[in-house]
Protein backbone atom coordinates (compact mmCIF):
# COMPACT_ATOMS: atom_id res chain seq x y z
CA UNK A 1 0.00 0.00 0.00
CA UNK A 2 1.54 3.51 -1.44
CA UNK A 3 0.82 6.47 0.62
CA UNK A 4 0.83 9.61 -1.32
CA UNK A 5 0.80 13.33 0.07
CA UNK A 6 -1.35 15.74 -1.51
CA UNK A 7 -1.29 18.80 -2.84
CA UNK A 8 -3.31 22.01 -4.04
CA UNK A 9 -2.85 23.35 -7.20
CA UNK A 10 0.20 25.44 -6.33
CA UNK A 11 2.12 22.45 -5.22
CA UNK A 12 1.74 23.13 -1.53
CA UNK A 13 1.08 20.22 0.70
CA UNK A 14 -2.48 20.61 1.73
CA UNK A 15 -1.38 18.07 4.78
CA UNK A 16 -3.92 15.40 3.58
CA UNK A 17 -2.38 11.98 2.46
CA UNK A 18 -4.78 9.24 0.07
CA UNK A 19 -3.61 5.58 -0.92
CA UNK A 20 -2.79 5.19 -4.38
CA UNK A 21 -4.99 3.70 -6.40
CA UNK A 22 -7.99 4.92 -4.78
CA UNK A 23 -10.36 7.97 -5.48
CA UNK A 24 -8.28 11.11 -5.08
CA UNK A 25 -10.16 14.15 -3.25
CA UNK A 26 -11.02 16.62 -5.57
CA UNK A 27 -9.07 19.63 -6.26
CA UNK A 28 -5.95 17.90 -5.06
CA UNK A 29 -2.80 16.48 -6.83
CA UNK A 30 -0.35 14.30 -6.28
CA UNK A 31 3.52 14.62 -7.21
CA UNK A 32 4.96 11.94 -9.46
CA UNK A 33 8.74 11.77 -10.76
CA UNK A 34 10.66 10.57 -13.88
CA UNK A 35 14.64 10.21 -14.55
CA UNK A 36 16.17 9.81 -17.89
CA UNK A 37 19.61 9.09 -17.98
CA UNK A 38 21.68 10.00 -21.07
CA UNK A 39 25.15 8.39 -21.62
CA UNK A 40 27.88 10.56 -23.22
CA UNK A 41 27.00 9.93 -26.99
CA UNK A 42 23.02 10.79 -25.92
CA UNK A 43 21.70 7.77 -25.93
CA UNK A 44 19.09 7.00 -23.52
CA UNK A 45 18.84 3.94 -21.22
CA UNK A 46 15.19 2.90 -20.86
CA UNK A 47 13.51 0.02 -19.03
CA UNK A 48 11.21 -2.88 -20.36
CA UNK A 49 8.24 -3.00 -17.81
CA UNK A 50 7.11 -6.68 -16.63
CA UNK A 51 3.94 -8.46 -17.75
CA UNK A 52 2.54 -7.99 -14.44
CA UNK A 53 2.26 -3.94 -14.67
CA UNK A 54 0.24 -1.54 -16.58
CA UNK A 55 1.60 -0.67 -19.68
CA UNK A 56 2.90 -4.74 -19.75
CA UNK A 57 6.09 -5.12 -21.90
CA UNK A 58 6.29 -1.98 -23.44
CA UNK A 59 9.61 0.05 -23.44
CA UNK A 60 9.69 3.29 -20.94
CA UNK A 61 12.28 6.19 -20.25
CA UNK A 62 14.63 5.29 -17.31
CA UNK A 63 12.92 4.97 -14.16
CA UNK A 64 10.09 7.35 -12.65
CA UNK A 65 7.24 6.09 -9.89
CA UNK A 66 4.80 8.40 -7.15
CA UNK A 67 6.62 10.20 -4.56
CA UNK A 68 5.51 8.77 -1.30
CA UNK A 69 3.99 10.48 1.61
CA UNK A 70 7.11 13.01 3.25
CA UNK A 71 9.02 12.29 -0.26
CA UNK A 72 10.78 15.56 -1.59
CA UNK A 73 11.09 15.25 -5.55
CA UNK A 74 14.60 14.54 -5.34
CA UNK A 75 14.09 12.06 -2.50
CA UNK A 76 11.46 10.65 -4.76
CA UNK A 77 13.68 9.64 -7.79
CA UNK A 78 16.67 8.55 -5.71
CA UNK A 79 14.50 5.92 -3.88
CA UNK A 80 12.65 4.81 -7.43
CA UNK A 81 16.07 4.38 -9.43
CA UNK A 82 17.68 2.49 -6.05
CA UNK A 83 14.46 0.67 -6.59
CA UNK A 84 14.05 -0.50 -10.18
CA UNK A 85 17.79 -0.55 -11.58
CA UNK A 86 19.61 -0.96 -8.69
CA UNK A 87 21.72 2.54 -9.24
CA UNK A 88 22.94 4.85 -6.45
CA UNK A 89 22.71 8.63 -7.55
CA UNK A 90 23.18 11.91 -5.56
CA UNK A 91 20.65 14.38 -6.82
CA UNK A 92 21.79 17.30 -4.10
CA UNK A 93 22.39 19.47 -6.57
CA UNK A 94 19.82 18.22 -9.43
CA UNK A 95 16.66 20.11 -10.33
CA UNK A 96 14.08 18.46 -12.52
CA UNK A 97 14.55 19.77 -16.36
CA UNK A 98 10.78 20.24 -16.73
CA UNK A 99 7.56 19.62 -14.75
CA UNK A 100 4.42 18.38 -16.64
CA UNK A 101 1.17 19.64 -15.35
CA UNK A 102 -1.05 16.37 -15.82
CA UNK A 103 -4.90 16.15 -14.44
CA UNK A 104 -3.76 14.65 -11.54
CA UNK A 105 -0.78 16.67 -10.33
CA UNK A 106 3.05 17.81 -10.73
CA UNK A 107 5.57 15.45 -12.94
CA UNK A 108 9.05 16.05 -12.43
CA UNK A 109 11.55 14.94 -14.93
CA UNK A 110 14.98 14.85 -14.27
CA UNK A 111 17.65 14.69 -16.71
CA UNK A 112 21.23 13.20 -16.00
CA UNK A 113 24.19 12.09 -18.00
CA UNK A 114 26.02 9.37 -16.43
CA UNK A 115 27.57 5.96 -18.55
CA UNK A 116 26.11 3.22 -16.52
CA UNK A 117 27.42 -0.44 -17.17
CA UNK A 118 24.90 -2.29 -17.83
CA UNK A 119 26.97 -5.51 -16.10
CA UNK A 120 26.31 -3.34 -13.03
CA UNK A 121 22.30 -2.46 -12.66
CA UNK A 122 20.36 -4.53 -10.67
CA UNK A 123 16.80 -4.71 -11.90
CA UNK A 124 13.32 -5.17 -9.65
CA UNK A 125 11.66 -7.92 -10.63
CA UNK A 126 8.38 -6.84 -9.41
CA UNK A 127 8.39 -3.69 -12.32
CA UNK A 128 11.24 -3.84 -14.58
CA UNK A 129 11.77 -6.68 -17.40
CA UNK A 130 15.20 -5.52 -18.93
CA UNK A 131 16.91 -2.08 -19.73
CA UNK A 132 18.97 -0.80 -22.71
CA UNK A 133 20.74 1.83 -24.24
CA UNK A 134 18.59 3.58 -27.07
CA UNK A 135 19.06 6.15 -29.38
CA UNK A 136 15.99 8.44 -30.37
CA UNK A 137 16.17 6.96 -33.63
CA UNK A 138 15.78 3.92 -31.75
CA UNK A 139 13.23 5.67 -29.50
CA UNK A 140 11.37 6.47 -32.18
CA UNK A 141 11.12 3.56 -33.93
CA UNK A 142 9.76 1.24 -30.64
CA UNK A 143 7.20 4.50 -30.39
CA UNK A 144 6.19 3.59 -34.22
CA UNK A 145 5.89 0.08 -33.58
CA UNK A 146 4.00 0.46 -30.63
CA UNK A 147 6.36 -0.83 -27.95
CA UNK A 148 7.31 1.71 -25.94
CA UNK A 149 4.97 3.57 -23.32
CA UNK A 150 2.45 6.26 -25.35
CA UNK A 151 4.27 9.86 -24.67
CA UNK A 152 3.43 12.50 -27.01
CA UNK A 153 6.43 12.06 -29.99
CA UNK A 154 7.35 15.71 -29.57
CA UNK A 155 7.76 15.20 -25.97
CA UNK A 156 10.18 12.61 -26.35
CA UNK A 157 12.28 14.84 -29.01
CA UNK A 158 11.92 18.13 -26.48
CA UNK A 159 13.55 15.81 -23.86
CA UNK A 160 16.69 14.37 -26.13
CA UNK A 161 16.99 17.96 -27.17
CA UNK A 162 17.05 19.70 -23.82
CA UNK A 163 19.74 16.68 -22.88
CA UNK A 164 21.70 17.88 -26.35
CA UNK A 165 21.51 21.40 -25.22
CA UNK A 166 23.03 20.41 -21.51
CA UNK A 167 26.15 18.68 -23.66
CA UNK A 168 26.70 21.97 -25.23
CA UNK A 169 26.78 23.83 -22.20
CA UNK A 170 29.30 21.52 -20.45
CA UNK A 171 31.98 20.86 -22.86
Amino acid sequence: MEILDLYDENRIKTGGTYIRGEKMPEDTYRLIVHLLIFDDWGNLLIQKRQKTKSMANLWDITCGGAASAGETSKEAIARELREELGIKLDFTNTRPIITANFKYGFDDFYLVRENINLGEVSLQEEEVAACKWASFDKVMDLMDRDRFVRYKKNFIKLLFDLNDDLRVVEI
